[in-house]
């Protein structure tokens, strides 16, 4: 199924976590495989890194800070006219398909 979310757009998380919830960002990473994005920001998770050698370089200890995936349908993209999260539907106009926003009907690919 293709995703009406591409890598780029600014999206909303609408659900989820309570810390979460309501914040705004770029997305970094699109999975269509498990429907997921990464978005910048948001559901920030901690791992522990032991340091590593291999090759004559080394890893630095500690912890590491990064964006885990988020579920496509926990987030909502914010049309860039009317600034709000807003519904996408598909217009196809002369062979090519363009994303619109179900709000203010304006074309979200420029």
């Amino acid at each position: 199924m293709k995703l009406k979310i591409r890598k780029g757009d600014q999206v909303q998380v609408i659900s989820g976590r309570a810390e979460d919830k309501g914040k705004r960002g770029e997305v970094i990473k699109v999975d269509n495989d498990v429907e997921r994005v990464v978005v910048q920001s948001v559901n920030m998770r901690s791992k522990h890194q032991k340091q590593v050698q291999s090759q004559g370089r080394s890893i630095n200890p500690g912890i590491v800070r990064f964006e885990a995936p988020v579920h496509i349908s926990n987030v909502m993209l914010v049309c860039p006219k009317c600034n709000k999260p807003t519904r996408v539907s598909i217009n196809r106009d002369s062979g090519k398909a363009v994303r619109v926003c179900k709000k203010c009907e304006s074309t979200i690919d420029e």
